[in-house]
C-alpha cells in the first residue's frame, strides 16, 4: 500500500503514537471504526478472525473483541469514554490475557485536501513494562496488515 504506517514509542515514555493516512473521506474511515460489521472485517493481522460480541461505539459504550487463528485465541475490552462523529474516538484498551494493563487511546480523525483522511493514535500506558510489552507483542505489524486491509474495504466500498 502507499500510506505507510509511523509508530513512534519514545524511549522512557510509557506511550505510543501512531499515524495512517488514507485514500478515503473522514467520513468513511470513521465509518469503518464505528460500523462493527466493517470493524470486524479490517482489525489486527489478515490471519485473525475477529468477533465482536459487545461493540457500541458511542460516549460510554463498551466493547469486546475475539480474534482467533486456529485454536488460539486473543480476547480484549474496554469503554469508549468520548466518541465524536468524524472527528475523535477516546477508549479504554485491555488484553484479557494480561490484565490491569489498561491503556487509554486516543483515536483523532483528519480531513485532508484531495479527498483524503489521516488517523492520529496516540495510546498511554500505565507502566514503562506496560508500554514495552505492547510494542514487543507485533503491535506495529498487526496494525500495519489491519490497516492495509482498510485501505481495500474503503476502496472496495468506494467502487
Amino acid at each position: 500500500m502507499s500510506n505507510a504506517l509511523s509508530v513512534e514509542a519514545p524511549e522512557g515514555l510509557p506511550f505510543i503514537d501512531y499515524t495512517r493516512e488514507f485514500d478515503a473521506p473522514v467520513e468513511d474511515l470513521f465509518r469503518a471504526h464505528a460500523d462493527p460489521e466493517l470493524f470486524a472485517r479490517w482489525v489486527g493481522p489478515s490471519d485473525l478472525t475477529t468477533e465482536l460480541p459487545t461493540y457500541d461505539f458511542t460516549s460510554g459504550g463498551r466493547w469486546r473483541m475475539v480474534q482467533r487463528r486456529g485454536e488460539e485465541e486473543y480476547a480484549f475490552r474496554g469503554t469508549f469514554h468520548t466518541v465524536r462523529e468524524n472527528e475523535l474516538a477516546v477508549q479504554t484498551f485491555e488484553f484479557e490475557g494480561f490484565p490491569d494493563a489498561v491503556s487509554l487511546e486516543f483515536f483523532t480523525f483528519e480531513q485532508l485536501p484531495g479527498n483524503r483522511s489521516r488517523l492520529v493514535g496516540h495510546a498511554v500506558y500505565p507502566t514503562l513494562e506496560a508500554r514495552d510489552g505492547m510494542v514487543s507483542s507485533g503491535m506495529e505489524s498487526g496494525l500495519a496488515d489491519g490497516y492495509d486491509q482498510l485501505d481495500a474495504l474503503l476502496a472496495e466500498r468506494a467502487a
